[in-house]
């Protein structure tokens, strides 16, 4: 097993593929067919009396639907909100905004996770999700950890290297004192779902742990993660969905979260064929950095016009206020997105 370190020399290349990806995005925005808004989610439902409690014991189908229309930030396409599976209680979306900090215990280049204290970590993110909820107290935050489990590597048998279980436990415990959901995060390389799910079972059957997903490091053609970008299908997402699906029911837990790493068409293909359940809850989450304009469109040209189920967005501390003079982009910028995320991720 190659050591830690190598995850360092690992994110110079990666970043790098990702400015240059990232760079020739199209700036197009895609052109909608005008159509009503569905009836299923519009008939007889106020805005005004939307309730903003947490669902937990039973399923508030009323608040779901109306937070779901709130989220479609007025999309008249018929794409947003989608017509997906009602989970089942204790569903964390909609009725919650995620506001996450990503990174590894390992490496201060790959995240606010890494980068600075614990201490002062967990008060930055709880001042994040502060916030958030003064720019939309509508949709109560709940903070979380997504951490990289497994980080691609350019050397290897599997071209990825395991995090030790003793680092996952530290972010369960850091997660704890704040009541932060924790993400485990996949960059695969030339490892495989069926491999790596079955290690994490332990964590992933804990009720506050979720699974994230990042395509651009899944090397299936047998290229060297970071010297191109990745991609993962539909079919390979329904094998994670099910995976999840099956420790809710056999733990009897409230729904998984199933983060999805995009910002190019090709890092998720088929995303049509993507299956919803009621106990699985999936994001395809903007991805890259890069000047406002840019990661806006990119999420217009990317997340928008291939709805699956919720949506998310990345900001890049360093990165995104290096490439903007305006600095990284706050809230009520992302307010104005078509739909508004349910999911934000700090890097």
């Amino acid at each position: 097993m190659s050591s830690p370190l190598n995850t360092k020399n690992s994110v110079a290349i990666i970043y790098s593929i990702s400015a240059i990806s990232l760079l020739v995005v199209s700036l197009v925005y895609p052109s909608c067919r005008k159509v009503p808004a569905s009836q299923t989610f519009q008939e007889n439902l106020s805005i005004d009396t939307l309730e903003t409690k947490p669902n937990s014991v039973v399923l508030d189908t009323a608040s779901y639907y109306k937070k779901l229309i709130l989220l479609s930030n007025g999309d008249t396409t018929g794409r947003w909100p989608v017509k997906s599976a009602l989970p089942l209680p204790g569903a964390i979306l909609p009725f919650h905004r995620i506001v996450a900090y990503y990174g590894n215990l390992y490496s201060k280049q790959m995240g606010i996770l890494g980068e600075v204290p614990p201490e002062q970590m967990l008060r930055l993110l709880l001042h994040e999700c502060k916030k958030w909820e003064k720019a939309d107290s509508l949709f109560p935050v709940k903070p979380a950890l997504h951490y990289i489990a497994l980080t691609a590597q350019t050397t290897g048998s599997r071209m990825s290297l395991r995090m030790p279980f003793h680092q996952i436990d530290s972010i369960l415990a850091l997660a704890k004192k704040i009541d932060a959901l924790v993400f485990l995060d996949l960059q695969l390389g030339w490892s495989n779902l069926s491999d790596e799910l079955p290690r994490l079972e332990k964590y992933l059957s804990m009720p506050q742990v979720h699974l994230g997903i990042d395509p651009e490091f899944a090397m299936q053609n047998g290229k060297i993660p970071g010297s191109q970008i990745g991609s993962l299908d539909a079919s390979e997402v329904n094998y994670a969905s099910h995976y999840l699906r099956k420790l809710v029911q056999k733990h009897q837990l409230p729904p998984k979260l199933l983060i999805l790493h995009r910002f190019t068409k090709n890092m998720l293909t088929g995303s049509h064929r993507i299956k919803t359940s009621p106990e699985v809850q999936l994001v395809i989450h903007m991805d890259g950095f890069g000047a406002r304009a840019l990661k806006k469109n990119t999420y217009r040209s990317y997340i928008f016009p291939e709805p699956v189920q919720f949506t998310g967005f990345k900001i890049f501390y360093k990165n995104d206020a290096r490439l903007d003079p305006k600095g990284i982009l706050n809230p009520e910028d992302l307010l104005d997105l078509r739909p508004i995320p349910s999911y934000i991720q700090y890097q």
